[in-house]
């Protein structure tokens, strides 16, 4: 058996069994995949895949465990090839990133900045999802390092490092009559249309939890994964809008007014996570570094091992 028939029976699993797909994916012929899978399956013995004429239907019981045994197999090929190239090619190399729109505008900028002119050979790559997709791009190999709030400390195979807290604001027109009204509590939040954030994004969960445990639904008119698309309905005159308080710019949001409202929900943190079984090249530890100094390459490292 060989890697890359290892690499072909991902990638269609990958590709919801789709071979043309799988093939392109992979940059070679549909034909060639489909013989590899079936001179694999020949030399262990097994079907991998089930089928009904020449179509892939499934995924056998054997299947799914060589399947698993692959990506363990393909993830320390990968390790081992990232060894030799952190001392082969110490400024050479690919960083893929998957975060929130948030984060990636608003957070994100200052330690990209510092990391291009650090290592401007690196390839830098930035993939936005909701947190669960970061998640699962960070689990999956798509993305080295994942950074997002709630989901991304919850997965068995990852490594989740807290980078810094936050909470929420306000945010409405000049004019807006919830401005004055106060002091801001839920009851009074609640009689006012809102705009907010998606379920899936940045703590959604947690201020669910805090409207319920008052026993106060809120009026949300409009929900965007978005913070820039939030504000944009807000000074339409939608509603109220409820955002990470990093998302409010004074310079750039001069047609709003922000009022905190961290006496109104907890703070939530902002996780970095990386795969258990990863191997860190150097630049990747720099990286996190200027994310979050206080996670030097010794913090990291007594995190992984633990």
């Amino acid at each position: 058996m060989k890697l890359h028939q290892m690499r072909y029976i991902r990638e269609v699993a990958r590709q919801n069994l789709n071979v043309s797909t799988a093939a392109e994916a992979l940059h070679t012929s549909q034909p060639g995949v489909s013989k590899q899978i079936q001179l694999l399956e020949q030399e262990l013995g097994i079907q991998i895949f089930q089928r009904s004429g020449k179509r892939l239907t499934g995924i056998t019981e054997p299947g799914q465990i060589v399947l698993d045994m692959a990506e363990q197999i393909l993830r320390e090929a990968e390790n081992i090839k990232r060894v030799g190239e952190d001392f082969t090619k110490v400024n050479e190399g690919s960083l893929s990133i998957a975060t929130t729109h948030t984060q990636a505008r608003y957070r994100l900028p200052p330690a990209i900045k510092g990391f291009v002119e650090r290592y401007p050979n690196i390839r830098l790559h930035i993939h936005q999802g909701n947190p669960s997709q970061v998640t699962d791009m960070v689990v999956s190999g798509e993305a080295d390092i994942g950074i997002a709030t709630e989901a991304i400390a919850n997965h068995p195979d990852l490594v989740a490092l807290p980078c810094y807290i936050w909470n929420r604001c306000i945010v409405a027109p000049h004019s807006h009559p919830i401005l004055s009204d106060r002091p801001l509590t839920l009851k009074k939040l609640a009689t006012y249309p809102m705009v907010t954030y998606d379920l899936g994004f940045a703590g959604s969960n947690t201020v669910r939890m805090v409207f319920e445990k008052q026993g106060v639904t809120p009026n949300i008119v409009l929900t965007a994964i978005d913070s820039d698309v939030i504000k944009t309905y807000v000074e339409m005159g939608l509603g109220v809008g409820l955002l990470a308080k990093m998302a409010f710019d004074t310079e750039r949001d001069k047609g709003l007014s922000m009022l905190d409202a961290s006496n109104l929900f907890p703070d939530s943190t902002t996780y970095l996570g990386v795969r258990k079984d990863a191997y860190l090249r150097s630049y990747m530890y720099d990286f996190i570094e200027l994310i979050a100094p206080h996670l030097n390459r010794k913090a990291v490292n007594i995190a992984l091992q633990a």
